[in-house]
């Protein structure tokens, strides 16, 4: 199980909130990379997470910025609305791509960027918002907009385009620190097997055997526990290999 760092990015500022609402800064996003580059993470998500408002990525520079001094993979999320946007990260140094917003508007986007860069680097991005024990609407914008469309339909549909991941954000569980929405992945995992990154919920070690007991999850993102420096990411790993024994 991969351990992910997540920067959430609005202007210059790595921001985080609980469910996507109540926004504070939290630092600068490349010295916050670097850090947990050196502590151990497996890989980092930039997600420029205005961008889908505003029409635009911002995150070239950074990620730019960013490869000269950190060596694993960078997945950016946020604003892809085409092959040039695409482009332009990639150039910049991104190794792969998480999509979402756009393909509401534009389904073969995901289909096109795939066959020009192949499905391990692009990702399908789901945020899920819970509206009943069994069932999760697709949300777009960074959580702002529904969409009216059922989460499992959605990645069902989704999943047959042979995207390379699936990182699937729980909008209830983010920034609450009380666990991983287990239903949630649990549900997803029945309908694809394609590898899930759960993103939203962690607080402490524990909640990752409780996600790990119901659902076969490949990495789990990480963005305030490591942000307020509640936990170290070696001790996430340590914690990981002894339950994978």
């Amino acid at each position: 199980m991969r351990v992910i760092a997540r920067l959430d990015i609005k202007n210059e500022n790595v921001i985080k909130g609980i469910n996507f609402e109540g926004l504070r800064v939290v630092g600068k996003p490349n010295i916050l990379a670097k850090k947990y580059y050196r502590e151990g993470a497996d890989e980092l998500i930039y997600s420029d997470c205005v961008a889908s408002l505003y029409g635009r990525n911002n995150l070239e520079k950074l990620v730019e910025s960013a490869t000269k001094d950190i060596f694993i993979p960078i997945t950016v999320a946020g604003g892809i609305r085409s092959e040039k946007d695409a482009d332009l990260l990639m150039k910049n140094g991104s190794d792969k791509l998480a999509i979402n917003t756009e393909l509401f508007k534009n389904k073969n986007i995901g289909k096109s960027l795939i066959k020009k860069y192949g499905s391990q680097s692009i990702l399908l991005s789901v945020q899920a918002k819970k509206i009943s024990k069994t069932s999760w609407e697709a949300y777009i914008n960074f959580g702002r907009d529904k969409t009216n469309i059922d989460v499992m339909e959605w990645v069902k549909e989704m999943s047959q385009h042979n995207f390379g991941e699936l990182l699937l954000t729980s909008i209830d569980a983010d920034g609450i620190s009380s666990g991983f929405d287990v239903e949630l992945y649990e549900s997803v995992c029945k309908i694809i097997n394609i590898p899930i990154i759960a993103c939203g919920g962690f607080g402490k070690l524990s909640h990752i055997k409780e996600l790990k007991k119901y659902a076969n999850i490949d990495g789990i993102s990480i963005s305030k526990a490591l942000h307020y420096e509640k936990i170290k990411i070696s001790e996430i790993k340590d914690f990981i290999k002894k339950i994978d024994v």
